[in-house]
C-alpha cells in the first residue's frame, strides 16, 4: 500500500492544525501509523491521495447511510445550491424535513434545527434546566454528547480514545453540576437521585451507546430510567445523534418503545452535511425564544443544502425494503466476524443493531465503559492495521462503532470477511 503522498500531506497538516487534524480521532494516535488523506468517495468506497481504495465502514462517522456521493443526494444538494447556499430566513425545506422526522419520531412534537449534534445537546440541556428549574444533570459514563464543557466528564468518543475522559479547560464550577453513573447500572443512577432528590434536571444518555464501541442497553434499563425520571420530576433526554435512523428508523426509542421528553438528532438527518436537531414535548419546546425565555440561535440553522440532503437521504432509506436491506447486511457482517473469530479461537464480541456494529476483543459481552476499557485494544490495533493494509477502512479506535450503508452489497461484505479471515489468522492468537 502506497502512503508517500498521505505522509507529505500529514506533515504539512501538522504545521497548520493541532495534531494535524480537525477532529482528534482522525490523527490515528490510538492505533498508531499515518492517517490516509482521502480525496474521493463513491458508494461503499473511499480513495486516498496515493490511489489506495478502501471499503469504508466509517461513513463519515454515521451520516452516510445512503452511501458516499449517492446520486440522488448529490443531485438534491446541487439543485439547492443553484438556488442559493444560505438565506438566513425560513425556507420550505425545513418544514418538509421536520415532518419526515416526526413521522418516525412522534415524541418530537416540536423541534429546532441546528448545525451539529453538540449544538443540539446544548439546546436540550438548557431547555431541561429551564423547564425543571434545576441545575444538575446525570450522564452515563462513556456516552459522548459533544464537546460542551459540562458534558466532557467521563465522556466517550475521542476523549475516551485518548485516555482523557475529563477534558482540561472545563471549570470545576461547570463539572460539579454533572453527576455520572455507569451505563447499564440502574442502581447507581437511582442512588444519585436518592441523594439529590430535588436538584436533578435530567438524565441524558445515548440509549444505544456508540461512542465507547457499540454497547446495547440491558433488559429493562431504559424503561427503568423512564420511570425513575418521572418519579423525581426530571426529564429524560435520548441523545440519538448517532442512533437515529441507524439502529431503527425511529431510533432507539422506537426499538425499545420508550418515549423520552427530549431527543437530539444529527448525522443521518443531514445526509453528510452539517446538521443537528433537538425536540420533544411541545410544552418544553415552547420555552425557546421567540416564544419563551430560553435563548438559542444559529446563523446557518435550517440551511437549505443540509435540509435537502437530509430529505433525500430519509426518502432513500424509507423506501420499501431499504432499511431491512442494510440491517441484513450488517447482521451478515457481524455474524461472519463472530464465526471467523470463534473458528480461530479469538475472543471477540460483535454487538450489532440496525446498521451499526462494533467489535471488542473480549471473552465476555461488554455492558459498560469499564468493560470496554478492559478489552484488548492492542489486539484491536493490530487488527485495524491488517484490515487497512488490505483495503478495509475501519474507525481508527477500539471505542467507535462501525456503520454499514445501502451501498454495502454482498460483494463488499464477502470481501470484508475474506480480509478479516486473513488478518485474524495472522494475529497468532492460538
Amino acid at each position: 500500500m502506497k502512503t508517500q503522498k498521505s505522509a507529505r500531506f500529514f506533515k504539512s497538516a501538522q504545521k497548520l492544525f493541532p495534531g494535524g487534524v480537525n477532529s482528534p480521532v482522525r490523527a490515528f494516535q490510538s492505533v498508531g501509523g499515518l492517517p490516509p488523506f482521502m480525496v474521493k468517495a463513491k458508494g461503499a468506497y473511499l480513495q486516498d491521495v496515493d490511489g489506495n481504495i478502501y471499503i469504508d465502514y466509517v461513513a463519515s462517522w454515521g451520516p452516510l447511510i445512503a452511501g458516499h456521493a449517492s446520486r440522488k443526494v448529490v443531485k438534491a444538494i446541487q439543485k439547492a445550491a443553484s438556488l442559493g447556499t444560505s438565506f438566513g430566513t425560513p425556507n420550505p425545506h425545513e418544514i418538509e424535513l421536520a415532518k419526515r422526522i416526526q413521522k418516525y419520531f412522534p415524541s418530537l412534537q416540536k423541534l429546532r434545527f441546528v448545525n451539529s449534534g453538540t449544538e443540539a445537546v446544548m439546546g436540550a440541556l438548557r431547555l431541561a434546566r429551564a423547564f425543571t428549574k434545576r441545575d444538575k444533570i446525570v450522564k452515563l459514563e462513556g456516552c459522548y454528547h459533544g464537546h460542551a464543557d459540562s458534558l466532557l466528564v467521563k465522556a466517550g468518543s475521542g476523549a475516551l480514545t485518548f485516555g482523557v475522559p475529563t477534558s482540561a479547560g472545563v471549570p470545576a464550577d461547570f463539572a460539579k453540576h454533572t453527576l455520572t453513573a455507569p451505563y447499564n447500572n440502574f442502581d447507581a443512577v437511582k442512588d444519585i437521585f436518592d441523594a439529590n432528590p430535588d436538584t436533578i434536571a435530567c438524565v441524558i444518555l445515548e440509549p444505544v451507546m456508540g461512542n465507547s464501541g457499540l454497547i446495547l442497553p440491558g433488559n429493562g434499563f431504559l424503561k427503568a430510567l423512564r420511570e425513575l425520571t418521572r418519579q423525581y420530576g426530571a426529564l429524560l433526554i435520548f441523545d440519538e445523534v448517532m442512533s437515529g435512523f441507524r439502529v431503527a428508523m425511529g431510533g432507539a426509542q422506537a426499538q425499545y418503545k420508550i418515549k423520552p421528553d427530549l431527543t437530539t438528532l444529527g448525522k443521518v438527518i443531514g445526509g453528510g452535511l452539517p446538521v443537528g436537531a433537538f425536540g420533544g414535548r411541545a410544552e418544553i419546546m415552547n420555552l425557546l425564544s421567540p416564544l419563551g425565555p430560553v435563548y438559542q440561535a444559529g446563523t446557518l440553522s435550517g440551511n437549505p443544502l443540509a435540509m435537502r440532503a437530509g430529505i433525500e437521504t430519509l426518502r432513500l432509506i424509507s423506501r420499501a425494503g431499504a432499511f431491512k436491506k442494510v440491517e441484513k447486511q450488517t447482521q451478515k457482517l457481524a455474524l461472519g466476524l463472530q464465526n471467523l473469530a470463534k473458528k480461530l479461537g479469538i475472543p471477540l464480541q460483535v454487538p450489532h443493531l440496525g446498521s451499526m456494529l462494533g467489535i471488542f476483543f473480549s471473552e465476555k459481552p461488554v455492558r459498560n465503559l469499564s468493560e470496554a476499557e478492559a478489552s484488548d485494544t492492542q489486539l484491536f490495533n493490530r487488527f485495524f492495521h491488517g484490515m487497512l493494509e488490505r483495503g478495509v477502512y475501519l474507525p481508527p479506535s477500539a471505542f467507535e462503532a462501525w456503520f454499514v450503508s445501502l451501498a454495502h452489497g454482498d460483494k463488499e461484505i464477502k470481501r470484508t470477511l475474506q480480509v478479516a479471515e486473513e488478518v485474524f489468522a495472522g494475529l497468532n492468537f492460538i
